[in-house]
């Protein structure tokens, strides 16, 4: 059957369509734990669970001892689910080919294989894309983050606005399982229809909603040197919560960016410009704002420095003193003059 994306799986599973076995496999473990947890919590109830689901791991268990387990009956159930956690450490797949070729049609066999797909080119791939489910889930573009984020949110009846989206997106990174889990406290005292404003999230996250990483790319774009300067004080005063290690890759997407649109001939296009860089439209003002302050040159030695900042904070080229803040109130003063 044809590879299904994360959203028809839980559709299907939603609707009780279930299959025989199921290959999670791909780079972004969010999306693989996301489909094993639904089947885990919801094809059975808590009764039939207890006698007809079962849960391994792919280091503890072998081969001989799955295909008896998968070959075996429910007891007072229409099914049977048996998930194999940490797929990608399971030995002597080859030696299930021809239970793939026949699954029992009372088992539900999911194999969670995160952090890397399964090679395609094996039978044992095939047989199982022609009785069950092949999912390969795909890590997000950054660029996507804040999309993603906002969609988590209007799941949840809640509201957000795309500036809120990308603050969060900037600061979390693309761990969608750190991601979920920030957002999990961000909501859970929110009632449906709340909008979430900076405040909350600043209440919530710790994200400050005067003092981060967006609001200092918007101070360096505008060369406020009083606004940066605070900024970078307030980092260095709670480095547990602002490290330079999440400071700087930041810093340097948003200068690459800029210098990227110094090179895009067609500016009064915003979606052209946005889809570009691979931003959002609302942003493109600020790397518009920036390329106005800075030209090319200036913008590749800005690279430039925030390379040399990233070795200096590894202890590359430092001397043993220097400090995590020094070496940012050094890059923000170079960036400025």
């Amino acid at each position: 059957m044809p590879e299904l994306s994360y959203e028809n799986i839980i559709r299907d599973l939603q609707n009780k369509i279930y299959y025989p076995v199921y290959l999670l496999s791909g780079e972004e473990a969010y999306f693989t734990d996301s489909i094993t947890s639904f089947i885990e919590d919801n094809v059975l109830d808590a009764m039939e669970r207890e006698f007809n689901q079962t849960v391994v791991y792919g280091l503890d268990t072998n081969v001989v001892s799955l295909i008896n387990l998968v070959r075996s009956y429910p007891m007072s159930a229409n099914y049977q689910v048996v998930i194999v956690k940490e797929a990608q450490n399971l030995k002597g797949w080859a030696e299930m080919e021809k239970y793939f070729e026949n699954p029992a049609e009372t088992t539900i066999l999911v194999f969670a294989y995160k952090h890397k797909d399964y090679d395609k080119r094996t039978k044992v791939y095939k047989n199982i894309k022609a009785k069950g489910v092949t999912y390969h889930s795909k890590k997000l573009y950054d660029n996507k983050i804040p999309e993603w984020i906002q969609n988590n949110i209007e799941k949840r009846s809640l509201k957000i606005s795309p500036r809120e989206c990308a603050l969060l997106a900037e600061y979390l990174g693309n761990d969608l399982s750190k991601i979920s889990n920030e957002l999990q406290k961000l909501t859970i005292n929110l009632k449906k229809g709340a909008l979430i404003t900076p405040e909350i999230i600043e209440a919530n996250t710790g994200i400050s909603k005067d003092y981060n990483v967006f609001s200092l790319n918007d101070a360096l774009a505008e060369k406020n040197v009083f606004m940066a300067n605070r900024i970078i004080q307030y980092f260095i005063a709670d480095e547990k919560n602002h490290s330079i290690h999440g400071i700087l890759p930041v810093l340097h997407s948003f200068f690459y960016k800029s210098l990227v649109y110094h090179q895009i001939e067609n500016k009064n296009d915003q979606q052209n410009v946005a889809a570009k860089l691979g931003i959002l439209p609302f942003l493109v003002s600020r790397h518009a704002q920036c390329a106005r302050n800075y030209t090319p040159m200036k913008l590749y030695h800005i690279i430039g420095y925030l390379k040399d900042a990233d070795l200096k904070a590894k202890g590359v080229g430092a001397t043993g003193s220097t400090t995590q803040g020094e070496v940012l109130r050094e890059l923000i003063f170079k960036i400025l003059h």
